[in-house]
């Protein structure tokens, strides 16, 4: 969870001087050569692949995801960011219903109704200056869950192949764009730019151990703790200070996101 609120400080701090799409590219290649090691001793689980039109759109969806999300951080205050993206359960349940032909209990149609009140309550409409860093990170859920949605339809893949599509494919569908609008690095920003796939690919790492070690409730309650972090991070080195709004709004998408996630 740290690991990935270090990487996406990196992200909204250099987000304006390059490309998404550039940042997105870097990530990726830095996060592939970290694979190498868990590639080769995993190479025969590769052999077994099926379904690989599924696999092909899941990393589309998860470059458009990931993509609009270097894309809003760069340009949204740090909380409120990770706020919306606490909508993710709630659209993970309407996307479920939609396509996997999942019931949704009522209560469950309340939550989400509470979610989308708590985005409105924090972003202010009123108060902010319109971009488009707010559509981008609703974007952002909106691909990141349709993909979460492929991945449950692909859970018998062993998660070393999902993490080598996952990355791969984020490298080989992003540099066609990152070449055409590529800015020269400066020097000084290259070790912080490759952090950025250290970090973030760590974070993906540490995930999955996570998941294989600890209860998946006890974890979703846990991650609730990167507002928490990501509101230090914006107030330390972004100087954002979050209004009485944002937090009233906070509350409520949490406590929505926890209903969806913890209630059966």
């Amino acid at each position: 969870m740290a690991l990935n609120v270090f990487a996406l400080a990196i992200v909204k701090a250099m987000g304006l001087d390059y490309a998404a799409v550039q940042l997105v590219f870097l990530r990726a290649v830095t996060g592939l050569a970290l694979m190498v090691p868990f590639v080769w001793s995993a190479r025969q689980a590769f052999r077994a692949v099926n379904r690989l039109p599924l696999h092909a759109l899941r990393v589309v969806l998860s470059a458009l995801a990931l993509t609009a999300s270097f894309f809003a951080i760069a340009r949204l205050p740090f909380a409120l960011f990770t706020a919306i993206s606490f909508t993710r359960p709630v659209v993970t349940m309407i996307l479920a219903m939609l396509i996997l032909k999942e019931v949704v209990p009522r209560r469950r149609w309340w939550a989400a109704g509470l979610a989308f009140v708590g985005v409105y309550v924090a972003v202010e409409p009123g108060a902010m200056t319109l971009d488009w860093g707010l559509p981008a990170a609703f974007l952002t859920v909106l691909f990141g869950t349709s993909a979460i949605i492929l991945t449950r339809k692909l859970s018998e893949t062993p998660f070393v192949v999902m993490m080598v599509f996952y990355t791969a494919g984020l490298a080989v569908l992003t540099a066609p764009f990152a070449v055409v609008v590529w800015s020269p690095i400066a020097p000084d920003h290259l070790w912080s730019l490759l952090a950025i796939g250290l970090f973030a690919q760590s974070a993906q790492f540490c995930f999955l151990q996570a998941h294989i070690r600890a209860e998946a409730a006890f974890l979703s309650v846990l991650g609730y703790l990167s507002l928490v972090f990501s509101t230090t991070a914006g107030f330390i080195f972004f100087a954002e200070v979050p209004t009485p709004a944002f937090f009233i709004g906070a509350v409520l998408i949490v406590a929505a996101a926890m209903w969806t996630t913890l209630l059966r």
